[in-house]
């Protein structure tokens, strides 16, 4: 039995490497799109995927580029795609609103027209986000919320989450949407929230460091683990129809409250500095909660 093809973008992120070592185990042949820069700096920006490296094939094409993702599409021919690549850091977003807005809607769009034109019988997987949420009007969020995003990132989520539903709707594709709340490893980048906090504190605790730079501390957030969310995202497309999904642990806690836990971890008193060690930022969402009772269902 011929094995079955999955295609991934950002393979070499943290959701990414973790499915691609989730699809490997079940046995599908995983292809991932990767910059062309990630090939000539492989010890570096492939570390992620090390370990299944050699169980992957990886192909050079760029979100900005239809062309590209045309020719990879037409090459992998994929039973299953999963589109994670984004500009997923929401401050950057402010800072650089229009390549945000072009790579996270452009890329979906392109990548959505090249499935249904080369492998329309593809199930295709959108990563959306609770920042699409943002100014949420109900407490808890669902599937049924109306999106109220307070970022460019936020924005072109919703964006792409239309452009999914759509390409469902529109040309009968089974194509999904998964709102993901936060979610946490090992492998986040450095600039979120949960790494700069278990980073900091392993430097103050080397001795590198006296003070860990925050934002606003009484943010919270519902934070779970990436390894568990990309099995939601399979599971999403295993099933007989396409749907939207909210997926979350349905806890939330504050940034306060993981900031002390990371001390207390650690063996470290901590002491909140407003002038030093406080910076808030504008347009934080101050609470984000969730329902999942769909996805529970499923």
């Amino acid at each position: 039995m011929t094995a079955k093809r999955a295609l991934i973008t950002g393979i070499t992120g943290q959701d990414g490497s973790y499915l691609a070592e989730l699809l490997v185990t079940k046995g599908y042949a995983v292809h991932g799109l990767v910059r062309r820069v990630a090939l000539e700096d492989p010890e570096h920006r492939l570390s992620r995927i090390h370990p299944i490296r050699s169980q992957s094939t990886l192909h050079a094409a760029s979100l900005e580029s239809y062309a590209s993702i045309h020719q990879v599409v037409s090459q992998v021919q994929p039973d299953e795609c999963y589109h994670l690549a984004a500009q997923s850091f929401v401050s950057y977003s402010f800072d650089d609103e229009f390549s945000t807005l072009n790579t996270n809607i452009n890329g979906t769009h392109y990548l959505l027209a090249a499935v249904k034109n080369l492998a329309p019988e593809c199930r295709f997987y959108f990563a959306g986000s609770s920042e699409m949420f943002g100014k949420a009007e109900d407490v808890p969020q669902n599937e049924l919320t109306r999106f109220h995003p307070r970022s460019t990132y936020g924005i072109s989520k919703v964006a792409g989450f239309d452009l999914t539903r759509n390409y469902r709707e529109a040309y009968r594709m089974h194509a999904s949407n998964g709102i993901l709340f936060n979610h946490e490893s090992p492998r986040r980048g450095f600039e979120f929230v949960t790494r700069k906090i278990t980073s900091g504190v392993a430097r103050i605790l080397a001795g590198k460091a006296s003070t860990l730079p925050l934002g606003n501390l009484d943010a919270k957030r519902d934070w779970g683990h990436a390894r568990e969310y990309v099995q939601a995202m399979w599971l999403m497309l295993q099933q007989p129809e396409p749907d939207d999904y909210v997926i979350a642990t349905g806890e939330t806690n504050s940034v306060r409250d993981f900031v002390d836990l990371a001390f207390s971890h650690a063996g470290l008193a901590n002491t909140v500095s407003p002038a030093t060690a406080v910076i808030v930022h504008r347009r934080n969402v101050s609470c984000s909660k969730h329902s999942l009772a769909q996805a529970r269902t499923r």
